[in-house]
């Protein structure tokens, strides 16, 4: 059981409506939050209970490439509450390629939707917490955002464009009592995950994939949602500028089999 240790606090999450989004979403309104989301997909039914359980919160639609959507949005929320505590940034697309067949046109979008979304949501409410002197700024990359990935041309890139962005936030804002920092998600088990892995004749691949993963599984959302959680509290309040990798061990060096003639496996 919650002891919200969020309570009361006004939070905002891009990519609400599915994944890693609404799973922050309902963590955060576990722990006492109001919880605004923002995506491009129409309201799941998951948020009736959201706005049930925390009167106040709402969903809207929008595009997080459109920066007058996302200060409209920010602007909403502050003149509901009188302030705004927390952004997370969930919203997000996969894709990639080589790059000599990757089309400018698709290098462009994930680019607009990953790290320009991603800058965009800040940028709309950073004013705020700057005249409050406070708040937190959560940004969700990806393990593929701290190494390569073959045929990750596009989404690595944006992944690694949304650390360092992550990182000169809290260079630039910590001191005003406004704490970035980032969360970078192995192959977690979401729809969108689903759509990319889950497609047939990429088991193969999938299992690989898995076996990277030093714990032997996909992670969970609510995973996810708990190291939002932590970095959203005043437990994580000595952490900015950090990179957190939540992926079951994918980060931390190459499994080759041996701990097998090690009975380790």
């Amino acid at each position: 059981m919650s002891d919200q240790r969020l309570q009361g606090q006004v939070m905002m999450v891009t990519g609400a409506s599915s994944g890693i989004g609404l799973a922050c979403a309902e963590r955060f309104v576990r722990e006492g939050a109001i919880v605004h989301g923002f995506d491009i997909a129409e309201k799941p039914a998951a948020w009736a209970a959201i706005e049930k359980d925390a009167p106040g919160s709402s969903f809207t639609v929008g595009d997080v490439r459109d920066e007058a959507a996302q200060t409209a949005w920010a602007a909403d929320v502050k003149a509901a509450h009188g302030r705004i505590d927390s952004m997370l940034t969930a919203a997000g697309v996969a894709s990639g390629g080589p790059v000599h067949l990757l089309p400018t046109e698709e290098w462009q979008r994930v680019q607009d939707i990953n790290l320009t979304g991603t800058f965009l949501s800040v940028k709309a409410v950073i004013d705020t917490m700057l005249e409050q002197r406070s708040g937190t700024i959560i940004t969700v990359a990806s393990v593929e955002g701290l190494e390569g990935a073959e045929g990750g041309s596009t989404y690595n890139a944006s992944k690694g464009g949304v650390i360092l962005l992550t990182k000169n936030l809290a260079m630039d804002y910590s001191r005003m009592g406004i704490r970035s920092n980032c969360i970078c998600p192995g192959f977690i088990d979401t729809p969108l995950f689903q759509s990319v892995i889950g497609q047939p004749g990429l088991e193969t691949f999938r299992d690989s994939i898995m076996e990277q993963h030093k714990v032997g599984r996909f992670g969970r959302p609510d995973e996810i949602a708990g190291a939002a959680f932590f970095l959203a509290s005043d437990d994580s309040s000595f952490v900015s500028g950090h990179a957190l990798p939540v992926d079951g061990g994918y980060v931390a060096g190459h499994r080759h089999g041996h701990t097998k003639l090690m009975g380790l496996d």
